[in-house]
């Protein structure tokens, strides 16, 4: 067959996306099939293509006999030497076919076996080319919507965005742009199918990707993502750099950044928080917005923990539904129980427990109001406050009659104050003062003694402001004038 091929291979190349190596070799097996077809086997068929790829021959090759008993893999001698005059017995020829010899059936199996060919080759060049996308980003546009499921124009190939994997405050219409994350890539019967999501975590992930620089380089991580897709999504971010500010990054300039992740998710709220390794700063964290007091960790191994807060904030701490700590469960995996400071000094927690409050916040808050001790009850501080007893300091400076003295303070009220202050508050009595009762001590003893006496200095009046002078002043304090003191001989 004498074929220029050039201009259908270019155009196989252009619609299909299959390499000319591909092509060829797909001419090459639908010429092999209608052979077959039409002689019963290609054992002896070879298909050569010329330089350029313009032209492709099959050629049948014989055995040269003297008597053919298998016309198909054997030629006379006699008919040989008309072909070539060198032609001897024991040789093979190759003899040039002419397709337009083949039948329509074996000419109509062999197209059915190139097209089936082509959609094979196209779909495992599809199918490689996809799969290296799971987990990226695409763009496409909506076609179509049956039961649920939009069918995405992605240019090469279908794609389908399932019901399930759609925000629900989002609706399209037809050629609306839709911008989704590719999540799997299967080969069925009907061809590539490519599954698409804008619910998952990942999809979130890689629009920060592309909107925040620093993530894109691995300056800020990610260290977890969770979500509650059309209504919330939480971030954990660090930075491997002490001079780069995670939570700053991935907000922007005047939030740029944040609101087109915002826009992107179509509204959706975004809680950008940093991630810290110890459990409770990460716990306070992750409930934002709302202003978490003290998180108390109350089983460490089946990761239970208390998180009090001020009775203004337990609704934006649990959230619409109790979505806000449900997110903060998960992204910080310990089952979190969110407290009024009402409701937590009700409840019956151990001494130990107690004990974790105050080593927590002993550093970064000093305890010294009575109604802030761990386990304190409400009626044991009112009781000391109804006598202007606020302070710990207080309390302390009072001796054991004037305690008794307090009207309405039950003695076991008293027992458990300085119970509780014993446990969590740790007494460091002023060096200062204990410096000044020293010399005191001193000065008493050697007056005691006799030895040394300080005698008292006399104090007069400036003639010139009334200020209080000294004999020892050569000019006075207030206004400077000079001084001179004569003194009389008894």
């Amino acid at each position: 067959m004498a074929t220029d091929m050039s201009e259908a291979i270019r155009q196989l190349i252009q619609d299909k996306g299959i390499s000319e190596e591909l092509i060829l070799k797909t001419i090459e097996n639908t010429l092999l099939s209608a052979y077959k077809r039409c002689f019963g086997n290609a054992d002896n068929a070879i298909v050569r293509f010329n330089d350029d790829n313009r032209v492709v021959s099959i050629y049948a090759q014989k055995k040269i006999v003297d008597g053919v008993y298998d016309p198909v893999a054997e030629i006379d001698l006699e008919e040989a030497r008309e072909l070539n005059p060198d032609a001897e017995l024991g040789d093979e020829i190759l003899l040039e076919i002419d397709p337009k010899d083949f039948d329509r059936i074996a000419v109509q199996s062999a197209k059915q076996t190139a097209h089936q060919t082509i959609r094979e080759i196209q779909k495992d060049s599809l199918y490689s080319e996809f799969k290296d996308k799971v987990g990226e980003i695409i763009i496409g546009y909506y076609q179509r919507e049956r039961n649920g499921t939009i069918y995405v124009d992605l240019g090469k190939v279908e794609g389908i965005l399932p019901k399930k994997y759609q925000s629900p405050r989002e609706l399209y219409h037809v050629n609306d742009r839709i911008k989704a994350l590719i999540t799997e890539v299967n080969k069925t019967p009907a061809g590539l199918q490519v599954v698409l999501s804008r619910t998952h975590t990942d999809f979130v992930r890689a629009i920060f990707e592309l909107e925040v620089p620093e993530i894109y380089d691995k300056t800020v991580e990610i260290h977890k993502i969770v979500r509650e897709a059309g209504y919330r999504t939480k971030l954990a971010v660090y930075s491997i750099r002490e001079d780069v500010d995670p939570v700053g990054a991935c907000v922007g300039l005047k939030g740029v950044r944040i609101q087109a992740v915002i826009r992107e998710l179509e509204g959706e709220k975004v809680d950008i928080l940093k991630y810290d390794p110890d459990p409770r700063r990460f716990i306070k964290n992750a409930l934002s917005p709302a202003e978490v007091r003290d998180v108390i960790i109350l089983d460490e191994g089946k990761h239970q923990a208390l998180a009090v807060v001020m009775e203004t904030q337990l609704s934006l701490a649990i959230g619409k539904q109790g979505l806000n700590v449900r997110l903060a469960n998960r992204l910080v995996d310990w089952n979190i129980d969110v407290k009024t400071d009402a409701q937590f000094e009700e409840m019956d927690i151990a001494s130990e427990s107690r004990r974790a409050v105050s080593e927590l916040f002993g550093d970064s808050e000093e305890i010294s109001r009575i109604s802030e001790l761990p386990g304190i009850t409400g009626e044991i501080a009112d009781a000391f406050l109804e006598h202007d007893i606020e302070f710990i300091e207080d309390f302390l400076a009072l001796s054991d009659d004037e305690l008794s003295a307090l009207k309405g303070i039950n003695p076991a009220y008293i027992e458990e104050l300085r119970r509780l202050i014993e446990e969590f508050v740790e007494i460091v009595e002023d060096q200062d003062t204990e410096s000044e009762e020293s010399v005191t001590e001193v000065q008493e003893e050697e007056d005691e003694t006799g030895e040394e006496t300080t005698e008292e200095t006399e104090e007069y009046e400036c003639p010139e402001c009334g200020a209080k002078i000294t004999v020892d002043m050569t000019n006075c304090p207030n206004c400077g004038i000079g001084l001179s003191f004569e003194y009389e001989e008894e």
